[in-house]
């Protein structure tokens, strides 16, 4: 009998060997990018940025970011980074109404606790 086989009965059958063990092209350490920005997200959010009454001062720091990260992600060979400034920019301009909103109601911070208040509390 070959050893494997003598193997394989001394074990019932069950196989621990790594070549019984199906092949995957995804390593098994390889985190998954939990988001990827459709390949036009970067121009469409620079064109609604554009259009937005904050383009002044949005349009040049999205900019910058943005070349910080590809040339970062040129350096790293990830995506990483620039779907990260995607996400982050789409998020702000997402919020831009609520944050408006909320300084337009004259900051009313009634329900709020001072921050301060909590750190004299713990000396």
């Amino acid at each position: 009998m070959p050893a494997s086989m003598g193997t394989r009965r001394a074990y019932r059958e069950v196989t621990t060997r790594r070549e019984d063990q199906p092949l995957s092209a995804q390593p098994d350490h390889a985190p998954l990018t939990p988001y990827a920005p459709a390949p036009g997200a970067p121009a469409e959010l620079l064109d609604q940025l554009r259009a937005d009454q904050r383009a002044a001062p949005w349009v040049p720091a999205f900019e910058q970011e943005w070349a910080t990260a590809l040339e970062e992600s040129r350096r790293a060979f990830s995506l990483a980074g620039l779907y990260e400034v995607v996400q982050v920019w789409q998020a702000r301009l997402a919020s831009a109404p609520a944050v408006e909103a909320f300084l337009d109601s004259s900051r009313d911070e009634t329900g709020f606790v001072d921050l301060e208040e909590i750190r004299s509390r713990r000396r």
